[in-house]
C-alpha cells in the first residue's frame, strides 16, 4: 500500500506547508523545464520534529489517495507508514519492546538480527537479513543502543537495509543509476554565483580542487558554470560514470544513491566513497554557501547545529553501508565481544 499525492504542491497545501517548508520535506528532482509533468519522490527520511508536525497538520486527511491528471502520483515508501484501516498514521518512536540484541546465521550465508527471541522483519513483512557480518553488526548495534524508546529516524543503517530488502519503488539496478546520475546534471559543485567577490573566491578555492580530482581521476570532463541551466554534461561523461556505478551490488548502489541524494552532489560522494574526502568535509563542502552565508549574517541558535549533525550522521551511515555491503569478510569475534 501507499500514499500517493500528485506533486509538491498539492503535498505542501495538504500539510499546510508553503514550497519552503516542503522542500525542506521532500526531495525533488524534475527537469527545469517540465517540473509539472515529472514524478516527485521523497528519497528519505523526514526527522523527529517534521513527522511530529506532519502527521498533526495530516491526521485523516490521508486516508483517500488523491490523483493528479497532469502528473504521476508522489509516492510515500511504507517504512514510514502504519497501516491503520481507516488512514496511515507516520511512526517515529516507539516503546522499546524487546531487552537483547544478539546476531545468528541465517540461509544463503546471510545474517539475522534477533530482539530478545523474535527475529527482525523488515517494514514490508520479510526477514531481515544481512549480507554479511560487518553490516549485521552495525544494524545489530543501532537497535542495542536504543534506550526505552525506539527512536527510528536515528537508525539509519537499519533503513538502508530495509530499503533494500524491501525495494519499495520496485525499481532495478539500471533505475537506480540513472535516478542517481540525474544528480551530476545539477550537481552542487558545478552552479557557481558571480558575485559577491568573496564567495565567487570561496568556491573557487574550495570546490575546484574536488572537481579536478574526480576529472583526472575518472578521466571526464564536468567543468562548472555561472549559469542557471549548469554546465552541460559530455555523454562520454556519463557513460563514464555509469559504467562505474554498474559496477556495485543492489546494496552498495542503495548506499551510494542516499549518499548523493544527501550531499546533492555526485562529485562529493564519488569523492567521500573514494576516501578523498571526509564525512565532515564533504558535508561542509555540500553547504558552502550556506556557511558563507551564516559567517556573514550569523548562526540561528541550535538550529543550524542541528541541521548540521543530522546531515553529517546520514552521510556517514550512507557512506558506511556502501563499503559494509561490499564487504566479503567477516568481522572478528573479538569486535563482537567488545
Amino acid at each position: 500500500m501507499e500514499l500517493r499525492f500528485p506533486c509538491i504542491w498539492e503535498f505542501c497545501r495538504i500539510c499546510g506547508l508553503s514550497n519552503t517548508e516542503g522542500h525542506a520535506h521532500v526531495e525533488m528532482r524534475c527537469d527545469a523545464m517540465h517540473c509539472s509533468e515529472r514524478c516527485v519522490e521523497i528519497q528519505s527520511y523526514f526527522s523527529k520534529w517534521n513527522l511530529v508536525r506532519l502527521h498533526s497538520r495530516v491526521g485523516h486527511a490521508l486516508s483517500p489517495p488523491i490523483v493528479c491528471p497532469r502528473s504521476q502520483a508522489l509516492k510515500l515508501p511504507l517504512p514510514l507508514l502504519s497501516v491503520n484501516s481507516k488512514y496511515y498514521s507516520i511512526i517515529t518512536e516507539r516503546k522499546k519492546f524487546y531487552e537483547d540484541v544478539s546476531i545468528s546465521h541465517g540461509e544463503g550465508g546471510m545474517f539475522e538480527i534477533n530482539l530478545d527471541q523474535r527475529k527482525l522483519k523488515t517494514p514490508g513483512g520479510k526477514l531481515f537479513t544481512a549480507p554479511n557480518e560487518a553490516l549485521a553488526v552495525a544494524v545489530a548495534n543501532e537497535w542495542d543502543t536504543q534506550k526505552d524508546t525506539l527512536k527510528f529516524y536515528s537508525m539509519h543503517m537499519t533503513t538502508l537495509c530495509n530499503t533494500a530488502l524491501d525495494n519499495p519503488t520496485f525499481r532495478s539496478k539500471d533505475q537506480i543509476i540513472t535516478a542517481a546520475l540525474k544528480y551530476l546534471e545539477t550537481d552542487t559543485i558545478c552552479y557557481r554565483v558571480e558575485e559577491p567577490p568573496s564567495l565567487v573566491e570561496l568556491q573557487n578555492n574550495e570546490w575546484d580542487p574536488v572537481l579536478k580530482w574526480i576529472e583526472e581521476g575518472y578521466n571526464v570532463v564536468i567543468g562548472s558554470s555561472t549559469n542557471i541551466l549548469g554546465p552541460e554534461i559530455p555523454q562520454a561523461t556519463m557513460n563514464t560514470f555509469r559504467q562505474h556505478l554498474g559496477s556495485y551490488n543492489f546494496w552498495s548502489l542503495t548506499g551510494l544513491e542516499y549518499v548523493i541524494t544527501q550531499l546533492k552532489s555526485v562529485v562529493l560522494a564519488f569523492a567521500l566513497i573514494d576516501k578523498h574526502i571526509t564525512v565532515e568535509q564533504a558535508v561542509l563542502l555540500s553547504r558552502l554557501e550556506e556557511e558563507f552565508q551564516i559567517g556573514h549574517w550569523g548562526n540561528v541558535e541550535w538550529a543550524h547545529d542541528v541541521d548540521l549533525y543530522e546531515l553529517r550522521a546520514r552521510t556517514a551511515a550512507g557512506a558506511l553501508f556502501v563499503h559494509f555491503s561490499s564487504e566479503s569478510s567477516t568481522v572478528k569475534r573479538k569486535l563482537m565481544q567488545d
